[in-house]
């Protein structure tokens, strides 16, 4: 379907509010969890239990996304899940115990991951359209809706304020702006006679080798923001106010680094710009278990943020360039993404038990490291026009100069 280069351009922003407003849910969702225990009354080993239920929820939901997309058009797809996802918040808060705190966060999670993908395929429709890398900065956009979501948060729960009323009030603020900024969205529709996709099916193969790509950089990205402020306190001894300033300050850098992403994607390309990710945030985890002072373990916090920045947006992007059907492949990516986030904290923990901090995340730089032998499935070899585009046209550029005998 043809659409004039400003309508595009106009699309781009819509996407970028709509990550904006997806990122908002989770960043008020997070800051209230204390609340919503209590309100519960679950114990902490319960929260944990309740706290997977948003992945398995997203797992089970995500490959619906495509069947969805295909029946009502991407945009009217977005509207609706996107709605579903920025009501649901008001649903935890409401749980009065373990098991309906459980399926609350079940339908949370469906709701975000259908959201998620759908969003994701939009996303890269612009990206190729433009001609250009945009998947970085829409992902920087969630960042900062997380953020102001949880500044929000902190601000309702220093106030004391009931996590019902504030909840119901931000859902029905993100809703509404949410609505507003799936308008301008491309609305992509599937042609008459194309055969819907399966509501249920594996992802690609293309999918599950750059998943694994994605795994490793979401692994590093969840041990770092749960534990670097325990890794601080206990393994180095600082105060609890400056072990949270290096969770916010990583959370920061990955925000920063990923609106920035895009004009390095362009230039650099895809792969390269993963494989020096890779290579910095493998030095910030050796930085991080070798520290011998504060100083340095936050600077090793921050090369990891910067490092791994990029990588989830990129396997995105690759993902729905690797085969006819952009939604399952993201699905598939998307799905193998939240089981690393969702395993990472857990894993930290448990090797942290059986060994120590340092040797965790000693397994992080090893991760980290696979993302620069990794890297190359992000390449021209999944149908990436865009992840060696800078480099392509460069080369053209300088082939031209050079038969017309320019310098």
């Amino acid at each position: 379907m043809p659409f004039s280069k400003e309508r595009v351009r106009r699309a781009r922003y819509a996407v970028a509010a709509v990550f904006c407003v997806h990122g908002a849910v989770t960043g008020s969702f997070a800051t209230r969890i204390p609340w919503i225990q209590e309100h519960a009354g679950v114990s902490p080993g319960q929260l944990g239990l309740a706290l997977a239920f948003p992945a398995l929820g997203a797992s089970l939901a995500m490959p619906l996304a495509a069947a969805v997309s295909h029946r009502f058009g991407a945009r009217t797809a977005l509207r609706g899940l996107l709605a579903l996802w920025t009501l649901s918040l008001v649903l935890p808060s409401l749980a009065p115990s373990l098991w309906t705190l459980c399926a609350a966060l079940l339908v949370y999670g469906a709701t975000a991951g259908m959201s998620d993908v759908a969003m994701n395929a939009l996303g890269v429709e612009v990206e190729n359209r433009l001609g250009r890398s945009i998947m970085s900065g829409l992902h920087g956009m969630w960042s900062v809706g997380a953020l102001v979501g949880s500044a929000a948060g902190t601000l309702a729960a220093h106030l004391g304020s009931d996590a019902r009323l504030h909840h119901l009030l931000a859902a029905v603020t993100l809703t509404a702006l949410g609505l507003a900024a799936c308008q301008g969205v491309l609305d992509v529709r599937s042609a008459p006679d194309e055969e819907p996709p399966p509501r249920f099916t594996l992802p690609p193969r293309s999918a599950l080798v750059i998943g694994a790509v994605g795994f490793c950089g979401v692994f590093a990205e969840g041990a770092s923001l749960d534990w670097s402020a325990v890794y601080l306190k206990d393994q180095l001894g600082t105060s609890a106010g400056l072990a949270a300033a290096s969770t916010t300050a990583f959370a920061l850098t990955m925000a920063v680094a990923r609106l920035v992403g895009d004009r390095i994607v362009d230039r650099f390309g895809a792969v390269r710009t993963v494989r020096v990710g890779g290579v910095a945030a493998t030095a910030g985890g050796v930085l991080v278990v070798s520290a011998p002072h504060p100083a340095a373990a936050m600077t090793g916090f921050g090369l990891l943020g910067l490092g791994v920045a990029v990588v989830v947006p990129l396997a995105f992007a690759a993902a729905a360039r690797s085969g006819p059907n952009p939604s399952q492949a993201i699905a598939g990516v998307a799905t193998i993404t939240y089981t690393s986030g969702l395993i990472a904290p857990s894993v930290i923990g448990g090797l942290a038990d059986l060994t120590s901090l340092v040797v965790s995340f000693g397994v992080v730089t090893l991760l980290c490291a696979g993302l620069v032998a990794g890297a190359g499935v992000l390449g021209p070899g999944t149908g990436l026009p865009v992840s060696a585009a800078g480099p392509r046209r460069r080369r053209a550029r300088a082939a031209g100069r050079a038969e017309r005998g320019e310098g």
